[in-house]
């Protein structure tokens, strides 16, 4: 009794009626296939600037949360200092006690004027009255001057958007003590584009400028461009920056399906219509020298080329077969 094996072993090689629909021929040779790799890809902004506070102090005023759209120079948020405000208190103070004594120095200079003429007091007294005016004028531009500076640190209370963007993350809340230099809201501008994380090994079959396809083939596909692949390997992983026309920007963070090339592998193609299934079998019509056969093989997956459909042999056919396909 022949084995189960011993009767596929013999299928590839069954000669069956030939249908009479068949007539042109084609010779299977091999054809280079790009070998693709699925991957994931994350949704990134080009650009991801922090908006730092300027000065310390107490936020008073937050004007975004995350998902919000901004613009450039947009006041997000305010900090302020209740120091400054008693300190500008303390100045006008002063300004206000310098002014007066301006007045009152000015006004003995005049005096002075009149009694010098008349030869009541000396030149040495009048130069005095002078310098006295001068003295007092040139403290009340310092502290004007002072004033200037302190209300410029009043002013960079204001947190501004360093750039047009999304709001990605508000660390911080209403009321929250901060410090020079702290991130108040991360910003994303610039576009986006996708970020990918490969395999080192992949690394060499990869240059910029090849294409990616992106998304599954039951939400749709669409391309991409590879146009940077960083050069320092992280932990046996390699980045590398797709450029995709008219990328949703609404997630970033989100991960997309991604196949990428990674190398090229000879294949066997025949037109999709070549193909008859019989018995769950998968047999292709071969001319032979001693005539038309039905031979078993094992197709792949369909490949467009030329705007036809192809199946990739996966084992049945060899290089040189001659394949009957119907006409067209």
């Amino acid at each position: 009794m022949i084995g189960r094996m011993s009767v596929m072993a013999l299928l590839p090689f069954l000669v069956l009626p030939a249908n009479p629909v068949q007539a042109d021929t084609i010779t299977v040779e091999p054809v280079e296939l790009s070998e693709w790799k699925s991957v994931y890809g994350t949704v990134e902004t080009r650009d991801r600037v922090p908006a730092r506070a300027r000065i310390g102090g107490t936020i008073d005023t937050l004007n975004v949360t995350e998902g919000d759209r901004v613009n450039a120079d947009q006041q997000i948020a305010l900090v302020e200092d209740d120091k400054f405000e008693f300190q500008l208190a303390s100045l006008d103070a002063q300004l206000e006690a310098a002014r007066a004594r301006l007045d009152t120095a000015r006004t003995e200079l005049e005096r002075g004027r009149t009694l010098l003429d008349r030869g009541i007091i000396t030149t040495q007294r009048m130069d005095q009255l002078r310098t006295d005016v001068d003295v007092i004028a040139g403290q009340i531009r310092s502290l004007e001057a002072e004033r200037l500076v302190l209300e410029q640190r009043v002013s960079e209370g204001a947190v501004l958007s360093p750039q047009e963007g999304i709001v990605l993350s508000v660390p911080v809340t209403r009321g929250s003590v901060v410090n020079p230099g702290e991130v108040i809201a991360e910003i994303g501008g610039g576009g986006v584009f996708l970020r990918l994380s490969l395999p080192e090994r992949h690394a060499e079959a990869l240059s910029e400028g090849d294409e990616i396809i992106i998304g599954s083939a039951d939400d749709g596909q669409q391309s991409g461009t590879l146009v940077k692949l960083y050069p320092q390997i992280d932990g046996g992983r390699v980045l590398a920056d797709v450029e995709v026309a008219g990328l949703d920007p609404r997630f970033v963070g989100r991960r997309l399906p991604v196949r990428l090339p990674i190398g090229i592998r000879p294949a066997l193609l025949v037109p999709e219509d070549a193909l008859t299934t019989q018995g769950g079998l998968d047999y292709v019509t071969v001319e032979t020298a001693e005539g038309i056969v039905d031979r078993v093989v094992v197709p792949g997956a369909g490949i467009e080329r030329d705007e036809r459909m192809w199946r990739e042999i996966l084992t049945g056919l060899t290089t040189g077969d001659r394949v009957v396909t119907p006409d067209e």
